[in-house]
This record gives structure tokens, sequence and C-alpha cells, in this order.
């Protein structure tokens, strides 16, 4: 019997193993369909609290999903125009600034005495020249510019993800209900004789549905607000960090201090990768522009000092300790999330991850919430 038992969960888990590596296939394949879907739910959980307001006061769906799309639209039209200007406007002055670098590294080569001709003569054409940085940049931001490029087709899930939600969720409790009401019904018909002519097992077996049928919306509702909190709070933060450095950086006199913002937005969805290089990346380019080290430390103190506010004070602050995730998950949903949908992977990597963990959180199961617990850093 206890072999039995072993060889049983040995399946099991094998089969749970075969199945998410075919899910993770799957996605990876048809990742020019999946990744705008999820985009569009993530948009679906941002407007949520808007459109639950819209719909109290009488709004019609049809002008609910109109508003939400102009509101995108409009979004991304002034971000793109002032993040395409930023970067047209640095690939104007680049060869300025390989200039400075370049006497920056062989002054710097020969105070602390190097003699090595590569530092002595250094040039930074001479490294680009040795990487073929072409298919390195197109790598990085060809899944990026991708999305950006199918806008049209994320709207046209985001649609559907609108209109269809509440039908899905529907049909959902419904069939949990169904299944967990036959569970506890059929255990009562067990346990008590002449079932179908008993009117209070009857009464019972009714009871037993409304309450599933509440439990499993409570559940689908606690769920809900969980992501939508988790998916505003986060864009919410990583939108002040950007914001507030991009100002201050300006009022310091930083140049391009808009495209720093914009790194701190969307690199800090990748952590601690992340925030590493939205601080390298500004401090580089003060240490450049001014040629004084004082300069680059105090970029890089004030760069490093606003992410430590919003990331690591004013987030764990709202969203509190049940989101934490252990380091070792999120490096590994880095990892997988990044080798199925690239750059854009990564990206979604830790919210993707979250709203994992809050589902499994939210679920009945003990092998679930041990799975949970294990995603967690809290002791």
């Amino acid at each position: 019997m206890k072999f039995e038992e072993q060889t049983s969960s040995s399946i099991k888990f094998f089969i749970v193993v075969i199945g998410l590596t075919v899910i993770g296939i799957v996605l990876k394949e048809l990742s020019n369909i999946f990744i705008p879907f999820v985009i569009a739910y993530f948009l679906f959980f941002v407007f949520a609290p808007l459109n639950s307001k819209l719909k109290q006061i009488k709004i019609p769906l049809f002008a609910i999903i109109l508003l939400n799309i102009i509101i995108t639209f409009l979004l991304s039209w002034g971000v793109s125009k002032i993040i395409i200007d930023s970067f047209l406007t640095f690939s104007e002055s680049l060869p300025l600034y390989e200039s400075k670098l370049n006497a920056i590294v062989r002054s710097a080569s020969l105070a602390i005495g190097i003699s090595d001709p590569f530092f002595t003569n250094f040039t930074f054409q001479n490294i680009l020249s040795r990487i073929n940085y072409q298919a390195l940049v197109g790598n990085v931001f060809t899944s990026t510019f991708s999305v950006m490029g199918n806008i049209l087709f994320i709207l046209f899930f985001f649609v559907f993800v609108v209109s269809g939600h509440d039908s899905m969720f529907e049909v959902v409790k419904k069939r949990y209900v169904e299944i967990k009401s036959k569970i506890k019904i059929k255990k009562m018909h067990e346990v008590i004789p002449n079932y179908e002519n008993n009117d209070n097992v009857n009464t019972k077996a009714t009871e037993i549905r409304i309450e599933e049928e509440s439990k499993i919306a409570d559940t689908f509702k606690s769920i809900t607000q969980q992501i939508q909190r988790y998916v505003i709070t986060k864009i919410g933060m990583n939108l002040g960090a950007g914001v507030s450095i991009s100002i201050i950086l300006s009022i310091f006199g930083l140049d391009f201090a808009i495209i720093w913002g914009v790194f701190v937005f969307l690199f800090n969805f990748i952590p601690t990768i992340g925030s590493a290089v939205a601080l390298i990346a500004p401090a580089l380019m003060a240490l450049i522009q001014s040629e004084s080290v004082g300069y680059a430390l105090l970029i890089t103190g004030i760069v490093a000092g606003i992410q430590t506010a919003f990331f690591n004070l004013l987030e764990p602050m709202i969203l509190g300790k049940r989101l934490n995730l252990n380091p070792l998950v999120i490096l590994l949903s880095l990892l997988i999330w990044g080798y199925i949908w690239g750059i854009v992977g990564m990206l979604l990597s830790v919210p993707l991850t979250a709203i994992i963990k809050i589902i499994l959180s939210n679920s009945e199961s003990k092998n679930l919430h041990f799975i949970s617990d294990l995603m967690s850093s809290s002791k």
C-alpha cells in the first residue's frame, strides 16, 4: 500500500513537470499572441477601479471601453514622443560624449600608472568594433518595440477582456460550485440512507451550493483585488520613481534626465538587476558629462536614494509583507520568463510571479499553499 502511494505521488509529480514544460513551450512558440493578451489583462486591472466607478453611474460598457482606449492611446503617444525625441537628441550628442569618455579613461590610466596600450590609447569605438552591438541592441529591444508596434493588437485583446471577464468568471464559478457541491453531497449520501427522499438532506444540499457559490465569489473577488492592488501599486511606484528622478536630475543639470527616468520606470520591473542598470547608466553619464568623480557620486547617491525610498520603503508599506518573493524565486522567474518571452518576459517576470503567488495563496489546497510558502521570503 505504501509503495503504491509513493508510485502514485511520483507519477503525479512527473505529470505536473511535463505539463508545465508543455505550457512553457506553448507560451514561447505563441508569444506573439500571449504577450499582447497578458499586457491587455494588465491594462484591465489598471483600469478596473475607474471602470467600476463608471459602471456604478450607469455608463454603457462600449463607452467605458472607448474611454479606456482613448486614454491608452493618448498616454502611449505622449510617452513615446517624449522618449523618441530624447533618444534622437542623445544619439546626435553621442560623438561628443564618446570623446569625453576616451579622455577620462586615458587620463585615469596614466594617473594610476597603467601602461597597457589598451587603456593609454583607449577609444570606445575599438570596443564597439569587437562587439556585434547592432545584433546585441537588436536582441535587447526587438521584443520591446514589437510590443509597441502591436499596440492595436493589445487593444484588440483589451476590448474582449473588458467585455468578457465577468462572463468568464461566472462560468468558472458555476463549474467550481458544481464540482465542490457534488463532492460534499456525495459524502452526505454515503452517510445518510434514503438521500433522495430526505427533505432535510435536500435542504442541506441547497445550503451547500449557496455556501460554495459565496465562497468562490469571495475568493475570486479577493484574488482580483489583490492583483489589481499589486499591478497598480507597482506601476505607480515605478512611475513615481521615474518622474522624481527625471525632475531632480534635471534640476542638478544632468543631460537627458528623461531617459534616465524612463530607465528607472522600465528596469525596476526587474528586481536588483534592473535597479543596478538604472543606477549605473546616469552615474556613468554624470562622470562623462562633468569629468568629475564628485558629481558622479552625487548623482549616484540621488538615484540610489530615490530608488530605496520608493522600492524598499514605500512599496512594502503599501503592498505589505504578503507579496514578498524569495530572491531565488525572483531569479528563477527572471530566467524562465526571459527565456520564454525575451526582454518583455523579464519585465513581466516579477508581476506574473506575484500574481501566481496570489492565486496559490488563496487556494484551499495544502500542496498549493506549500508552494506559495516556498515562494515567500518570510520566515
